[in-house]
C-alpha cells in the first residue's frame, strides 16, 4: 500500500540539516564533520534528489554502527600535478571526500584553467549534481562522475552484474539564466529511486528494470530477481563502463566484481572511486561572452515549439530547480515510511525525533 494517500508531513531543509547533524555527533562523528555532510545532504532533498538526502541517513548510520567508515580519517592529496590530483579518501564518509575533491580542484583550475581531481578510498557522496555544481561560484564549469554502490546492471547483452548506475553529472554557468545542470544515472532509473518506490509501497513504472529473463519488473520489492535498465541500450551501458573505468580503475578504486554492495554489506570498505574536473571558463574565453551565449541558447530551447503530448520544453535541471522553489516556500515532503524509519533511527541512538 502506498503511504501517499494522506498529506506528507513537509520540513525546511534547516530543520532536517539539524536531526542528520545530531544523528552523525550520536554515533560518534565530530561535529564540524557531521554538519558539512548534513548540509549537503539537506540541500539533496532541497533539490528533490529524495533518493539521496535523508532517505540515505539510516543505512549510513548503520555503516558507522558496523564499523564499515571511518570516523576520524585524514583526506590527503596521495599524487599531485599541477593540473591534477589523487586524493586518498580514508575510507571517510563520500561528502566529505568529495568537496575536498571540488575544493582541490577548484583552486588548481585557478592556474591550469582545467584540473581533474580522482579519488578513492572514498564512500557514497549523494547526488552528483552537489559537486558538479560548486566550481560555478568561481565562473567554472563543473564535471563529476562515480561508481555507483552497487552493481546493478549487467553489460549490454550480458547476465553478470559488473557494472552500475554510474552517474555522471555536469554545471554550466549563465549569466541571467539559471546554471545548465545535467545530473543523470547511466540506467533509466538511479537504484535510489527503486528503493524510494519500495519504501512508499509503490510499484516501479515498467522500463526501469528487467527480470533475469528479460520481462518488466515492477515490484520494487523483488529488484534483487533483476537489474536495471541502461538509457540508450547499449549507449548506456557503455558508458558506465567507460564511467567506471574513469571513476574507479583509473583511480585505483573498486569497479566490475569488486565493487561492494553496500546495500547490502555495512562492513567492507567500499573503496568507492570518484572524480570531478572543474574548467575556468576565462582560460578559454571572455567568462560574460561565454555566459551570455549559455543565456541565449537557453532562451532558444525555451522557446522552440512543442511537439504533440508535451507542453515546454524543458532543460536539465530545472524540473530541480522548481522542486527547491516549491520546498523553500512549502516545506521538503517526507512520506510516512520514511518518517516511520527516521523515528526508528531516532530511538536507536538517542536522540529526539523531527516536530
Amino acid at each position: 500500500m502506498s503511504d501517499q494517500s494522506e498529506e506528507p508531513r513537509r520540513y525546511t531543509a534547516a530543520q532536517l540539516e539539524d536531526f542528520i547533524t545530531r544523528a552523525f555527533v550520536a554515533v560518534g562523528m565530530g561535529q564540524g564533520d557531521a554538519g558539512k555532510i548534513a548540509a549537503l545532504m539537506a540541500d539533496a532533498d532541497l533539490n528533490g534528489s529524495d533518493g539521496h538526502g535523508i532517505f540515505r541517513l539510516p543505512p549510513y548510520i548503520k555503516r558507522i554502527g558496523e564499523g564499515g567508515l571511518n570516523l576520524k580519517p585524514n583526506i590527503r592529496i596521495e599524487r599531485e600535478r599541477s593540473g591534477m590530483a589523487l586524493v586518498d579518501g580514508d575510507n571517510a564518509q563520500g561528502h566529505l571526500v568529495m568537496s575536498f575533491c571540488a575544493e582541490t580542484a577548484i583552486e588548481k583550475a585557478k592556474e591550469t584553467g582545467v584540473a581533474w581531481v580522482g579519488a578513492h578510498h572514498s564512500n557514497h557522496a549523494g547526488p552528483a549534481n552537489l559537486y558538479a555544481k560548486m566550481p560555478l561560484a568561481h565562473n567554472m564549469i563543473g564535471l563529476y562522475v562515480a561508481v555507483g554502490n552497487a552493481n546493478h546492471l549487467p553489460p549490454w547483452g550480458g547476465t553478470d552484474m559488473l557494472l552500475s548506475t554510474n552517474p555522471i553529472a555536469a554545471a554550466i554557468p549563465a549569466m541571467d539564466e539559471p546554471p545548465v545542470v545535467l545530473d543523470m544515472a547511466t540506467t533509466v532509473a538511479a537504484y535510489g529511486k527503486v528503493k524510494m518506490a519500495a519504501q512508499k509501497g509503490e510499484q516501479m513504472p515498467v522500463g526501469w528494470m528487467v527480470d533475469k529473463e528479460g520481462n518488466p519488473l515492477t515490484d520494487p520489492n523483488k529488484s534483487s530477481d533483476g537489474f536495471l535498465l541502461p538509457i540508450g541500450g547499449p549507449k548506456g551501458s557503455g558508458l558506465s563502463l567507460i564511467f567506471g573505468l574513469l571513476a574507479g580503475t583509473h583511480n585505483g578504486a573498486a569497479f566490475g566484481p569488486d565493487v561492494v554492495d553496500f546495500n547490502a554489506d555495512y562492513k567492507t570498505v567500499t573503496n568507492t572511486g570518484q572524480f570531478i574536473i572543474a574548467i575556468d571558463v576565462a582560460a578559454f574565453m571572455d567568462v560574460e561572452a561565454f555566459k551570455r551565449n549559455v543565456d541565449v541558447m537557453v532562451r532558444l530551447i525555451k522557446a522552440s515549439p512543442t511537439m504533440p503530448g508535451f507542453d515546454e520544453v524543458l532543460l536539465p535541471g530545472e524540473t530541480s530547480r522548481r522542486k527547491r522553489e516549491d520546498y523553500t516556500a512549502n516545506g521538503i515532503p517526507m512520506g510516512q515510511g520514511l518518517y516511520d524509519a527516521l523515528a526508528k533511527l531516532a530511538s536507536e541512538i538517542g536522540i529526539e525525533m523531527l516536530d
